[in-house]
């Protein structure tokens, strides 16, 4: 009887030991979806895929990079909610000191808390974390194109473009201070002038396409009620533990504004000890799960329509390949010819660029998107999925597309290799390979969707049946 006791003993001891090492394993800040840092999380990728091995005499001769600006700070309209909930806090507090309920168990710093961004008049801007994301990646991506960034700065062999948004044009500025950082006269950095390009925000229709597509903003604003009825069981669930933890009457929008408040503490300020820790890891991954969700159905996958009119970046990716390969058969010389074509916009651009190329999805998805079939929603913890916001779009998130030259003894001339966050990653309509011969990479994954303009897109009156809500 002793021996059994003793057995049953050990075995709960090595589970709760078990337990704890999987809490003090469990980093918060690699699960704020699209609101984590790009350092924390750009590591993060796929182990069992192996990626290519470029074959010899391969050079690379152009880039393309499409990236999301880097940290920025809460917009005003979420500064306000942060104020909100201060005031909404202060009466939750007095109420539970009327009611002589114990607060034992309530966190000292929830006592009399003032949001840390109180006082501010405006927001979204890039913040000094989100500039170093950016300048430290245009350090390593010419660490690893040199060849591609050789020549003397012209504005005609780098294009830096980004959309009119601040926060945008500042990740491109800071990025291009570290890519050209040393080649210049400037400072004891030794830093060169450079151009940044825009189009106005009202005909954007390469990098801020979600902004200039009625149909798309028409289905948005259709779908936004069915996402908050898809999330709600998961906020209630959570409401329920808070309170009961903490003894406070705390209300839906009290954890989302708690949640959110996490992800700026965690991301923004480095704090996991204060609302993040309000949250069990398991709590964290249903939140999580919540924002992944709420940006499959209304910037990825849940619709085609969130990627089809990503088109016009499509074609301006695939032209700038073709340039390149003319300048090289025409033997252009150095110094004439664009190498690079560098991008900076926002998650609404990163995201449906992503699904333009068929990332994070397996060969069965990658057909049902061919045929445009739509695929179900990703699948609720604790079941593994591969659409996650920390690697599709975090801050400072990128894909890159090099289009190499090879040797004429290769199967192909050219090819193209996908980088997303600077890791290769698989291409479904490429068989699963990150290196793809180009002529592949434009029958197979690019001309699917150009027999889709943005016109007929975004501004020829979408079918009733097309504003139909999400399935809940």
């Amino acid at each position: 009887m002793k021996r059994a006791v003793a057995a049953v003993l050990l075995v709960l001891l090595s589970l709760l030991v078990h337990s704890n090492a999987e809490e003090e394993a469990f980093d918060v800040r690699q699960h704020l979806s699209t609101v984590c840092r790009y350092g924390v999380v750009k590591g993060i990728a796929d182990s069992s895929f192996v990626p290519s091995k470029i074959p010899n005499g391969c050079t690379p001769i152009h880039l393309n990079l499409v990236a999301r600006h880097g940290t920025r700070s809460p917009t005003k309209k979420r500064i306000k909610e942060l104020d909100n909930f201060a005031t909404h806090l202060e009466v939750l507090l007095r109420e539970a000191e009327e009611q002589n309920l114990s607060l034992e168990k309530l966190p000292g710093w929830l006592k009399g808390w003032k949001s840390p961004w109180k006082g501010k008049l405006k927001g979204g801007e890039l913040i000094i974390q989100g500039e170093d994301e950016l300048y430290d990646l245009g350090i390593r991506t010419r660490a690893r194109f040199p060849n591609l960034f050789n020549d003397d700065y012209h504005p005609d062999v780098y294009a830096i473009k980004a959309t009119q948004v601040p926060r945008a044009s500042a990740s491109a500025v800071a990025f291009g201070m570290g890519l050209f950082s040393g080649k210049g006269r400037l400072g004891p950095g030794r830093h060169r002038a450079f151009a940044v390009t825009s189009e106005s925000r009202a005909s954007d229709t390469k990098l801020r396409f979600h902004d200039c597509c009625q149909n798309y903003k028409a289905f948005k604003k259709s779908q936004e009620p069915a996402v908050d009825k898809l999330k709600e069981p998961v906020y209630d669930e959570i409401t329920s533990g808070l309170r009961r933890r903490y003894r406070l009457n705390f209300t839906r929008q009290d954890t989302t504004s708690l949640w959110f408040l996490c992800k700026q503490e965690a991301s923004l300020l480095n704090i996991v000890d204060q609302a993040c820790a309000l949250f069990s890891p398991s709590e964290v991954s249903l939140l999580e799960w919540t924002d992944d969700l709420e940006a499959f159905i209304l910037k990825g996958y849940g619709k085609s329509i969130n990627y089809r009119m990503g088109v016009p970046l499509l074609e301006d990716v695939v032209q700038s390949m073709e340039q390149a390969i003319k300048a090289e058969e025409e033997k252009h010389a150095p110094g004439s010819y664009e190498k690079a074509r560098l991008r900076f916009a926002h998650a609404e651009t990163v995201i449906p660029f992503s699904c333009l190329l068929g990332l994070f999805l397996d060969g069965s998805e990658f057909e049902k998107i061919q045929r445009e079939q739509a695929l179900p929603h990703p699948p609720k913890p604790p079941q593994k999925r591969n659409w996650r916001g920390h690697t599709v779009a975090p801050f400072g998130g990128n894909n890159m597309l090099v289009l190499y030259s090879c040797p004429a003894n290769t199967s192909n001339k050219h090819f193209v290799q996908v980088l997303h966050n600077e890791n290769p990653i698989p291409m479904p309509g490429c068989d699963g390979t990150d290196f793809c011969p180009l002529d592949v990479f434009k029958e197979r994954i690019v001309a699917p969707h150009l027999k889709h303009d943005y016109n007929s897109v975004c501004n020829v009156k979408l079918e009733q049946q097309e504003q139909k809500p999400v399935a809940i």
